[in-house]
């Protein structure tokens, strides 16, 4: 490695590297933060504007030393889906739960500020956090299905080949630029696997531009206030301590990347505090809830650009161009085989990165509790199973992850008093 390439965490740059460098993270940052507002039926700007502010917030809380770029998080989609085809709920109640959300992730701060993160692996362990992570994804392949056009619906009632052409072209280009795109293209590899897909659908005659020419080229975010409602509440949080798994491994990570530990200095529970308050804000506004990012590591990987001043340009970047109309309209433009695509291998990712954690957490399952866990979380979110408690129904991911939760809990409290009885015989033995 050449150490004099190395831009560190709080060197500057000068702006004709700098604004290019900037203009790099916000496009690896698309599916995060397009992607996802796309996905719940709602107008990518807002997404794009809080994401930016969010990533501000972090950078100010973390004292300018932790380098992360904050996105729409994945990990609700399953969750806030379900509130929002609950024909009592909505997108709105959706919020009310993502403010929540953030808040307890304010609380999770002051917890470890004080008591450290071993705590997390008891509540929820690795052979629990892996399927959950998994079940994300899974319990998402039919709607990929379903947008694809590849399979009958009450949208599709018959098989559009013009379509089908879409979302394999689209699905093929994003799974072989994976593997053979290298450099920033891999980094991107999402984002072209959408422009050579939406290029496809454009020559095929199924591209909408409706929305371009409705759209001025200056606009207003779509602003929206949270409604709050326990069901809907209590179905979103869960997600809320896989995305704090989530956060600590990127964190790990980012500290491996840049050569210091964030955990430390400034401390995770800063970097957990600003993802709090972004995620809080994000809801009262009418945005996703925001988590780090992957793409915003492997960028910084392949750069060795470290500078939070990139990630901050990166971050007025964003907040530019949601008040671009016609950007907005032109990602809303794109076909739904098309974001099918893009999002049957995306959701495929998420599970496997669900079993990934479990390998590289070298889960034991020849321990029968481990394996246990693991089966009952997975069958619990596959199998349609529910427990309604009044008017609440939790299901899938949301009801998986507190089974885990509990059966965590239980192991735990079993573990200390098998170990308390052994240190009775121990001592009765000695005697």
């Amino acid at each position: 490695m050449n150490n004099s390439k190395i831009v560190q965490v709080q060197q500057r740059v000068p702006l004709s590297r700098g604004i290019p460098l900037s203009i790099q993270h916000t496009f690896a940052m698309f599916s995060a933060s397009v992607l996802v507002p796309y996905l719940l039926g709602i107008s990518p700007a807002i997404a794009l504007l809080m994401n930016g502010v969010g990533t501000l917030i972090f950078i100010f809380v973390t004292k300018g030393k932790s380098p992360a770029y904050l996105g729409s998080s994945f990990a609700f989609i399953s969750p806030a889906l379900l509130v929002i085809n609950n024909p009592n709920l909505g997108y709105q109640y959706a919020l009310g739960g993502f403010v929540v959300t953030g808040f307890i992730f304010m609380t999770v701060a002051v917890i470890v500020k004080f008591a450290g993160v071993k705590w997390i692996d008891t509540v929820l362990p690795p052979a629990a956090m892996g399927p959950v992570v998994a079940l994300i994804g899974l319990e998402l392949a039919g709607n990929a299905a379903q947008n694809g056009g590849i399979i009958l619906t009450e949208t599709y009632k018959s098989i559009n080949s013009k379509f089908v052409i879409a979302f394999i072209v689209t699905l093929l280009v994003a799974i072989f630029g994976q593997v053979l795109f290298r450099g920033f293209a891999s980094a991107i590899a999402i984002l072209i696997s959408i422009i050579t897909g939406y290029a496809v659908a454009l020559g095929l005659g199924i591209v909408d531009f409706g929305t371009v020419h409705q759209a001025s080229w200056l606009a207003m975010p779509n602003f929206l206030t949270p409604k709050f409602n326990i069901e809907a509440i209590l179905i979103i949080i869960p997600a809320s301590l896989v995305v704090i798994s989530e956060h600590i491994g990127h964190q790990v990570v980012t500290s491996e990347i840049v050569g210091s530990n964030l955990l430390e200095d400034p401390g995770l529970h800063r970097s957990l505090f600003s993802d709090g308050i972004s995620t809080s804000l994000s809801g009262f506004c009418g945005s996703v809830p925001t988590t780090t990012y992957g793409e915003n590591i492997g960028v910084m990987a392949i750069t060795k650009v470290y500078s939070v001043w990139v990630i901050g340009g990166a971050a007025l970047f964003s907040i530019l161009l949601s008040f671009v109309g016609k950007a907005s309209g032109l990602i809303q433009s794109i076909p739904a085989p098309v974001m099918g695509g893009v999002s049957f291998l995306l959701y495929g990712m998420i599970a496997a990165s669900g079993i990934r954690l479990m390998v590289d957490e070298k889960v034991d399952y020849s321990k029968s509790r481990n394996l246990a866990m693991t089966s009952l979380i997975f069958i619990v979110g596959l199998s349609g199973a529910y427990i309604k408690i009044g008017s609440v129904e939790l299901k899938g991911m949301c009801l998986a992850t507190i089974i885990g939760i509990i059966m965590g809990l239980v192991f735990y409290i079993l573990d200390k008093m098998q170990d308390r009885k052994s240190t009775r015989l121990n001592s009765s033995h000695g005697s």
